[in-house]
Protein backbone atom coordinates (compact mmCIF):
# COMPACT_ATOMS: atom_id res chain seq x y z
CA UNK A 1 0.00 0.00 0.00
CA UNK A 2 1.07 3.61 -0.53
CA UNK A 3 2.08 5.45 2.64
CA UNK A 4 3.22 9.09 2.72
CA UNK A 5 6.38 9.29 4.82
CA UNK A 6 4.93 12.08 6.98
CA UNK A 7 2.38 9.58 8.40
CA UNK A 8 5.15 7.46 9.98
CA UNK A 9 5.05 8.45 13.64
CA UNK A 10 8.46 9.56 14.89
CA UNK A 11 7.44 10.19 18.50
CA UNK A 12 4.74 8.84 20.81
CA UNK A 13 1.62 10.93 21.52
CA UNK A 14 1.59 13.21 24.54
CA UNK A 15 -0.03 10.49 26.64
CA UNK A 16 -0.29 6.77 25.99
CA UNK A 17 -4.06 6.72 25.57
CA UNK A 18 -4.20 9.79 23.30
CA UNK A 19 -3.95 7.66 20.14
CA UNK A 20 -6.69 7.31 17.58
CA UNK A 21 -8.40 3.97 17.02
CA UNK A 22 -9.75 2.69 13.71
CA UNK A 23 -12.62 0.36 14.60
CA UNK A 24 -13.36 -2.32 12.01
CA UNK A 25 -16.52 -4.17 13.11
CA UNK A 26 -17.56 -7.56 11.75
CA UNK A 27 -20.33 -5.88 9.76
CA UNK A 28 -20.37 -2.32 8.49
CA UNK A 29 -17.79 0.31 7.68
CA UNK A 30 -14.65 1.45 9.47
CA UNK A 31 -15.19 3.98 12.25
CA UNK A 32 -12.93 6.73 13.53
CA UNK A 33 -12.65 6.35 17.29
CA UNK A 34 -10.13 6.99 20.10
CA UNK A 35 -8.23 4.36 22.06
CA UNK A 36 -10.02 5.74 25.14
CA UNK A 37 -13.28 4.47 23.57
CA UNK A 38 -12.12 0.88 24.02
CA UNK A 39 -14.22 0.21 27.16
CA UNK A 40 -17.36 1.10 25.19
CA UNK A 41 -16.33 -1.13 22.26
CA UNK A 42 -15.77 -4.20 24.45
CA UNK A 43 -18.19 -6.08 26.70
CA UNK A 44 -18.11 -7.16 30.35
CA UNK A 45 -16.56 -10.61 30.48
CA UNK A 46 -14.14 -10.00 27.59
CA UNK A 47 -10.45 -10.73 28.25
CA UNK A 48 -7.56 -8.60 26.96
CA UNK A 49 -4.27 -10.49 26.65
CA UNK A 50 -1.03 -8.46 26.63
CA UNK A 51 2.59 -9.38 25.96
CA UNK A 52 4.70 -8.66 29.07
CA UNK A 53 8.10 -8.84 27.34
CA UNK A 54 10.55 -6.04 28.08
CA UNK A 55 12.75 -4.48 25.41
CA UNK A 56 16.46 -4.84 26.12
CA UNK A 57 19.18 -2.39 25.05
CA UNK A 58 20.04 -4.64 22.15
CA UNK A 59 21.92 -2.24 19.83
CA UNK A 60 25.69 -2.12 20.29
CA UNK A 61 28.46 -0.39 18.41
CA UNK A 62 32.00 -1.65 18.18
CA UNK A 63 35.06 -2.10 16.06
CA UNK A 64 37.25 -4.84 14.71
CA UNK A 65 40.87 -4.97 15.91
CA UNK A 66 41.71 -3.58 12.45
CA UNK A 67 39.60 -0.51 13.25
CA UNK A 68 36.61 -1.26 11.04
CA UNK A 69 33.28 -0.11 12.50
CA UNK A 70 30.65 -2.69 13.46
CA UNK A 71 26.99 -2.42 14.49
CA UNK A 72 25.47 -5.30 16.44
CA UNK A 73 21.76 -5.91 16.96
CA UNK A 74 21.19 -8.71 19.45
CA UNK A 75 18.42 -10.99 18.19
CA UNK A 76 18.25 -13.33 21.15
CA UNK A 77 20.28 -13.95 24.31
CA UNK A 78 20.72 -17.73 24.50
CA UNK A 79 22.47 -17.93 27.84
CA UNK A 80 24.52 -15.68 30.12
CA UNK A 81 27.43 -15.41 27.67
CA UNK A 82 26.00 -16.49 24.28
CA UNK A 83 23.76 -14.53 21.93
CA UNK A 84 22.54 -14.52 18.34
CA UNK A 85 22.85 -11.19 16.54
CA UNK A 86 22.67 -9.35 13.27
CA UNK A 87 25.95 -7.66 12.39
CA UNK A 88 26.46 -4.71 10.12
CA UNK A 89 30.02 -4.19 8.88
CA UNK A 90 31.82 -3.29 5.67
CA UNK A 91 33.17 -6.85 5.58
CA UNK A 92 31.41 -9.85 7.08
CA UNK A 93 33.25 -11.04 10.22
CA UNK A 94 34.57 -14.60 10.15
CA UNK A 95 34.26 -17.31 12.79
CA UNK A 96 36.98 -16.86 15.40
CA UNK A 97 37.28 -13.12 14.87
CA UNK A 98 36.85 -10.58 17.65
CA UNK A 99 34.81 -7.42 18.03
CA UNK A 100 35.51 -4.78 20.68
CA UNK A 101 32.42 -3.03 22.07
CA UNK A 102 32.69 0.76 21.98
CA UNK A 103 33.18 2.59 25.24
CA UNK A 104 34.46 -0.35 27.27
CA UNK A 105 36.45 -2.34 24.66
CA UNK A 106 34.64 -5.45 25.88
CA UNK A 107 35.82 -8.32 23.63
CA UNK A 108 33.17 -10.39 21.85
CA UNK A 109 34.10 -13.50 19.89
CA UNK A 110 32.28 -14.50 16.69
CA UNK A 111 31.68 -18.26 17.06
CA UNK A 112 29.80 -19.15 13.88
CA UNK A 113 26.95 -18.12 11.62
CA UNK A 114 23.37 -19.39 11.34
CA UNK A 115 21.94 -18.07 8.07
CA UNK A 116 21.81 -14.27 8.55
CA UNK A 117 22.55 -14.40 12.30
CA UNK A 118 25.91 -14.64 14.08
CA UNK A 119 26.55 -16.53 17.30
CA UNK A 120 28.54 -14.32 19.67
CA UNK A 121 30.22 -15.26 22.93
CA UNK A 122 31.56 -13.30 25.87
CA UNK A 123 34.46 -14.55 27.93
CA UNK A 124 33.78 -15.27 31.62
CA UNK A 125 32.94 -13.59 33.92
CA UNK A 126 31.17 -11.15 31.55
CA UNK A 127 27.44 -11.64 30.93
CA UNK A 128 25.22 -10.21 28.20
CA UNK A 129 22.74 -8.69 30.65
CA UNK A 130 25.48 -6.52 32.17
CA UNK A 131 27.11 -5.63 28.83
CA UNK A 132 23.80 -4.56 27.27
CA UNK A 133 22.84 -2.50 30.29
CA UNK A 134 26.15 -0.61 30.35
CA UNK A 135 26.96 -0.36 26.63
CA UNK A 136 23.72 -1.03 24.74
CA UNK A 137 21.15 1.34 23.28
CA UNK A 138 17.41 0.89 22.97
CA UNK A 139 16.87 -0.53 19.46
CA UNK A 140 14.29 1.79 17.97
CA UNK A 141 12.88 0.56 14.64
CA UNK A 142 14.72 1.58 11.46
CA UNK A 143 11.92 3.91 10.33
CA UNK A 144 12.28 6.07 13.46
CA UNK A 145 14.89 8.59 12.47
CA UNK A 146 16.12 9.89 15.83
CA UNK A 147 18.44 8.09 18.26
CA UNK A 148 16.83 6.68 21.40
CA UNK A 149 16.43 9.34 24.07
CA UNK A 150 15.03 9.60 27.61
CA UNK A 151 11.42 9.69 26.36
CA UNK A 152 11.93 6.47 24.40
CA UNK A 153 13.38 4.74 27.46
CA UNK A 154 9.92 4.83 29.05
CA UNK A 155 7.49 5.15 26.14
CA UNK A 156 8.97 2.30 24.06
CA UNK A 157 8.07 -0.06 26.93
CA UNK A 158 4.53 -1.08 27.83
CA UNK A 159 3.19 -0.77 31.38
CA UNK A 160 3.26 -4.58 31.45
CA UNK A 161 6.96 -4.84 30.50
CA UNK A 162 8.41 -7.32 32.99
CA UNK A 163 10.44 -10.09 31.37
CA UNK A 164 13.56 -8.78 29.53
CA UNK A 165 14.29 -10.32 26.16
CA UNK A 166 12.66 -8.43 23.27
CA UNK A 167 14.47 -6.28 20.73
CA UNK A 168 11.23 -4.62 19.63
CA UNK A 169 8.25 -3.51 21.68
CA UNK A 170 4.85 -5.22 21.41
CA UNK A 171 3.55 -1.89 20.21
CA UNK A 172 -0.21 -2.42 20.56
CA UNK A 173 0.35 -2.41 24.32
CA UNK A 174 1.96 1.04 24.23
CA UNK A 175 -1.48 2.70 24.08
CA UNK A 176 -2.54 1.59 27.57
CA UNK A 177 -2.07 3.78 30.62
CA UNK A 178 -3.36 3.32 34.18
CA UNK A 179 -6.52 5.34 33.56
CA UNK A 180 -7.51 3.23 30.55
CA UNK A 181 -6.76 -0.02 32.36
CA UNK A 182 -8.85 1.15 35.33
CA UNK A 183 -11.75 2.03 33.02
CA UNK A 184 -11.60 -1.43 31.44
CA UNK A 185 -11.55 -3.18 34.80
CA UNK A 186 -14.46 -1.07 36.06
CA UNK A 187 -16.52 -2.38 33.16
CA UNK A 188 -15.67 -5.98 34.03
CA UNK A 189 -13.15 -6.51 31.23
CA UNK A 190 -10.29 -8.76 32.29
CA UNK A 191 -6.57 -8.46 31.70
CA UNK A 192 -4.00 -11.27 31.37
CA UNK A 193 -0.45 -11.63 30.00
CA UNK A 194 1.69 -13.99 27.98
CA UNK A 195 5.33 -13.56 26.96
CA UNK A 196 6.88 -13.50 23.51
CA UNK A 197 10.36 -12.07 23.13
CA UNK A 198 10.11 -10.17 19.85
CA UNK A 199 13.09 -10.59 17.54
CA UNK A 200 14.54 -8.16 15.03
CA UNK A 201 13.09 -10.27 12.23
CA UNK A 202 9.75 -8.56 12.87
CA UNK A 203 11.01 -5.59 10.80
CA UNK A 204 12.31 -7.64 7.89
CA UNK A 205 10.37 -7.31 4.63
CA UNK A 206 9.63 -10.33 2.48
CA UNK A 207 12.51 -11.10 0.11
CA UNK A 208 11.10 -14.20 -1.58
CA UNK A 209 8.55 -14.64 -4.34
CA UNK A 210 6.94 -17.71 -2.72
CA UNK A 211 5.66 -17.29 0.85
CA UNK A 212 6.55 -20.90 1.66
CA UNK A 213 10.22 -20.02 1.16
CA UNK A 214 10.26 -17.36 3.88
CA UNK A 215 12.05 -18.45 7.04
CA UNK A 216 10.92 -16.86 10.30
CA UNK A 217 13.43 -16.26 13.09
CA UNK A 218 12.69 -18.33 16.19
CA UNK A 219 11.12 -16.40 19.07
CA UNK A 220 10.73 -17.61 22.65
CA UNK A 221 7.19 -17.72 24.13
CA UNK A 222 5.59 -18.56 27.46
CA UNK A 223 1.96 -19.12 28.46
CA UNK A 224 1.42 -19.01 32.25
CA UNK A 225 -0.17 -21.99 34.02
CA UNK A 226 -3.39 -20.22 34.96
CA UNK A 227 -4.22 -18.76 31.52
CA UNK A 228 -5.78 -21.82 29.75
CA UNK A 229 -8.41 -22.24 32.49
CA UNK A 230 -9.12 -18.52 32.45
CA UNK A 231 -9.55 -18.47 28.67
CA UNK A 232 -11.88 -21.47 28.88
CA UNK A 233 -13.97 -19.76 31.56
CA UNK A 234 -14.26 -16.57 29.47
CA UNK A 235 -15.46 -18.52 26.44
CA UNK A 236 -17.91 -20.55 28.55
CA UNK A 237 -19.65 -17.38 29.71
CA UNK A 238 -19.76 -15.84 26.22
CA UNK A 239 -16.80 -13.50 26.62
CA UNK A 240 -14.33 -12.75 23.88
CA UNK A 241 -10.55 -13.15 23.77
CA UNK A 242 -8.92 -9.90 22.61
CA UNK A 243 -5.28 -10.11 21.52
CA UNK A 244 -3.36 -6.89 22.19
CA UNK A 245 -0.94 -7.20 19.30
CA UNK A 246 0.22 -9.74 16.75
CA UNK A 247 2.80 -11.19 19.16
CA UNK A 248 -0.05 -12.36 21.39
CA UNK A 249 -1.71 -14.03 18.38
CA UNK A 250 1.46 -15.88 17.44
CA UNK A 251 1.97 -17.02 21.02
CA UNK A 252 -1.57 -18.27 21.53
CA UNK A 253 -1.64 -20.02 18.15
CA UNK A 254 1.74 -21.65 18.88
CA UNK A 255 0.42 -22.91 22.22
CA UNK A 256 -2.73 -24.62 20.91
CA UNK A 257 -2.86 -28.40 21.16
CA UNK A 258 -4.21 -30.69 18.42
CA UNK A 259 -7.79 -30.16 19.58
CA UNK A 260 -7.42 -26.37 19.49
CA UNK A 261 -7.23 -25.93 23.26
CA UNK A 262 -4.72 -23.53 24.78
CA UNK A 263 -1.95 -25.18 26.81
CA UNK A 264 0.44 -23.64 29.29
CA UNK A 265 4.19 -23.93 28.87
CA UNK A 266 7.06 -22.40 26.97
CA UNK A 267 8.78 -22.98 23.67
CA UNK A 268 10.07 -21.41 20.50
CA UNK A 269 7.96 -20.50 17.51
CA UNK A 270 8.64 -19.88 13.83
CA UNK A 271 4.93 -19.73 13.05
CA UNK A 272 4.26 -17.76 9.86
CA UNK A 273 0.59 -16.78 9.59
CA UNK A 274 -0.53 -15.87 6.09
CA UNK A 275 -3.96 -15.48 4.41
CA UNK A 276 -5.63 -18.89 4.35
CA UNK A 277 -4.50 -19.75 7.88
CA UNK A 278 -7.45 -19.96 10.28
CA UNK A 279 -6.73 -18.15 13.54
CA UNK A 280 -8.62 -20.01 16.28
CA UNK A 281 -7.29 -18.54 19.54
CA UNK A 282 -8.82 -15.04 19.52
CA UNK A 283 -12.03 -13.20 18.71
CA UNK A 284 -10.76 -9.62 18.33
CA UNK A 285 -7.38 -8.11 17.48
CA UNK A 286 -6.07 -4.75 18.66
CA UNK A 287 -3.00 -3.88 16.63
CA UNK A 288 -0.97 -1.00 15.24
CA UNK A 289 -0.57 -0.35 11.52
CA UNK A 290 2.17 -2.49 9.99
CA UNK A 291 4.82 -2.15 7.32
CA UNK A 292 3.96 -3.11 3.74
CA UNK A 293 5.19 -6.59 2.72
CA UNK A 294 5.83 -7.56 6.34
CA UNK A 295 4.91 -10.84 8.01
CA UNK A 296 2.80 -8.86 10.51
CA UNK A 297 0.75 -7.36 7.70
CA UNK A 298 0.11 -10.88 6.40
CA UNK A 299 -1.07 -12.02 9.84
CA UNK A 300 -3.52 -9.12 10.02
CA UNK A 301 -4.83 -9.98 6.55
CA UNK A 302 -5.25 -13.61 7.61
CA UNK A 303 -7.46 -12.47 10.49
CA UNK A 304 -9.36 -9.59 8.91
CA UNK A 305 -9.45 -10.55 5.23
CA UNK A 306 -7.07 -9.26 2.55
CA UNK A 307 -9.41 -6.98 0.56
CA UNK A 308 -11.02 -5.68 3.74
CA UNK A 309 -7.68 -4.79 5.30
CA UNK A 310 -6.43 -3.11 2.13
CA UNK A 311 -9.56 -0.95 2.16
CA UNK A 312 -9.09 -0.18 5.85
CA UNK A 313 -5.46 0.84 5.33
CA UNK A 314 -6.41 3.08 2.41
CA UNK A 315 -9.07 4.66 4.65
CA UNK A 316 -6.49 5.15 7.44
CA UNK A 317 -4.09 6.88 5.05
CA UNK A 318 -6.89 9.14 3.79
CA UNK A 319 -7.88 9.95 7.39
CA UNK A 320 -4.25 10.76 8.27
CA UNK A 321 -3.76 8.11 10.95
CA UNK A 322 -0.23 7.79 12.37
CA UNK A 323 1.56 4.59 11.38
CA UNK A 324 3.87 1.98 12.89
CA UNK A 325 5.34 1.63 16.39
CA UNK A 326 4.49 5.06 17.82
CA UNK A 327 1.37 5.37 15.69
CA UNK A 328 -2.35 4.75 16.09
CA UNK A 329 -4.20 1.44 16.44
CA UNK A 330 -6.95 -0.68 14.92
CA UNK A 331 -9.55 -2.87 16.62
CA UNK A 332 -10.43 -5.61 14.15
CA UNK A 333 -13.27 -8.10 14.26
CA UNK A 334 -13.09 -10.93 11.73
CA UNK A 335 -15.61 -10.57 8.89
CA UNK A 336 -18.87 -12.46 9.25
CA UNK A 337 -19.07 -15.41 6.88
Amino acid sequence: YDLPSELIAQHPPATRSASRLLHLPAVGVAENRQIRDLPSLLRPGDLLIFNDTRVIKARLYGRKPSGGKVEILIERVIDARTALAQIGASKTPKAGSEILISGTDTPVQVIDRENDLFRLKLEAPLEWSKVLETSGQLPLPPYIEHPAGPQDESRYQTLFARDPGAVAAPTAGLHFDRALLDALREKGIGVATITLHVGAGTFQPMRVEQLAEHRMHAEVWMVPNELPARVAAVRKTGGRIVAVGTTVVRTLESALDESGQLRAGRGQTRLFITPGYRIRSIDLLLTNFHLPQSTLMMLVCAFGGYERMMQAYAFAVHQRYRFFSYGDAMLIAPPET
